[in-house]
């Protein structure tokens, strides 16, 4: 899952940003209104996390720009703005969803996944193929019950693959996935991580087989049961 997040404090920004990061998203996180208008335009993004009290332009109007090319993008406000008046029409603007500052950064989480939820861009909180489970909210796997120790980045794969069973996922939308625009990877950090997920899950003897589709991408096929671990 790619996040927006528009926020103008370098601290809280930075705060939340890594939050997220370690909860499995990808997050492009900017100051500006017009960087968000950018940051929008490079690559889809899942949601957007925005503050209203930005130095050079209003949140609703970042939030009206966005939403002219993307009606259905989920939007959370988050703003020191408290009245009820600010709160109906931060929700009448559009948004899905209104946090005021200060805030608990799980319940943010929380929330977030649930408006990604009500866009059906989360279908479920586990997934499983195999013999292998993933938690979209713990960010665990486990094959046959037995927890698989996955990186960030590898269980950000993982959740990817098995949303969607047998469908292949391109190259291109992996890394955006995967990565945000200020660490994306190298041109073979996606083989990397692919190649680590595969010996992960063969080490779990998982009934699972990562396919190449040479020249496209990557998908997730259930594979020959080895019955679990020993």
């Amino acid at each position: 899952m790619r996040v927006l997040l528009v926020e103008d404090h370098r601290a809280m920004r930075e705060m939340i940003a890594d939050h997220l990061k370690e909860r499995g998203f990808a997050v492009d996180a900017v100051g500006r209104g017009d960087h968000a208008l950018a940051a929008a335009g490079v690559a889809p993004m899942d949601a957007v996390i925005l503050d209203l009290g930005l130095p050079d332009m209003d949140g609703l109007d970042v939030l009206s720009s966005l939403r002219a090319s993307r009606p259905d993008l989920p939007a959370i406000i988050l703003t020191a703005r408290d009245s009820v008046d600010d709160r109906l029409l931060g929700l009448n603007s559009g948004a899905d969803d209104y946090i005021i500052k200060p805030f608990n950064l799980l319940e943010l989480e929380a929330r977030l996944r649930a408006v990604l939820r009500r866009a059906g861009n989360i279908r479920g909180t586990t997934y499983s193929l195999g013999g292998v489970t993933f938690d979209t909210v713990t960010r665990e796997a486990a094959a046959f019950g037995k927890s698989l120790e996955l990186t960030r980045r590898e269980a950000a794969l993982l959740e990817e693959l098995i949303r969607v069973p047998g469908q292949v996922i391109t190259k291109d939308r992996l890394e955006e996935r995967l990565y945000a625009l200020e660490d994306a990877g190298s041109a073979n950090a996606l083989e990397a991580a692919v190649s680590r997920l595969r010996r992960k899950l063969a080490a779990a003897r998982a009934a699972l087989q990562i396919e190449t589709k040479w020249g496209i991408g990557y998908r997730l096929i259930a594979g020959p049961a080895e019955g679990g671990p020993d």
